[in-house]
């Protein structure tokens, strides 16, 4: 049986990890917003590595309690699990935004060029 504080510690390892994931897509629709899309998309990426070392701290908890092992809930993973879940969904905004940021960005060229001529 996982006792209550490895379970705890866990969680804190994927707030951690889902945190700096956090961070990486709000500095990426941030450069986005600057015209930085090499710069978002390479955050973005960063932001995919960290969540994805959550995902494996995570998988490793439900493949034990899959297993039988008895799990007790703790506050810290319950905030672990939202964090990780709003942080995917961020990330999935993130992308479709970087995206409409650079059309945004292309389409007003396209009409600079336009009024130029």
């Amino acid at each position: 049986m996982a006792t209550k504080k490895e379970i705890s510690m866990t969680g804190f390892d994927i707030v951690a990890y889902a945190g700096d994931a956090e961070t990486d897509l709000l500095d990426a629709l941030d450069s986005a917003h600057k015209g930085k899309f090499d710069h978002a998309r390479e955050l973005v990426k960063s932001a995919e590595e960290s969540i994805n070392l959550a995902h494996n701290t995570q998988t490793k908890l439900l493949s034990a309690e899959a297993g039988g092992q008895e799990m007790d809930v703790t506050f810290i993973m319950v905030h672990a699990q939202d964090t990780l879940m709003t942080t995917m969904m961020l990330k999935n905004e993130a992308k479709y935004f970087i995206d409409e940021y650079e059309r945004i960005h292309d389409l007003e060229q396209k009409l600079a060029d336009h009024t130029r001529n």
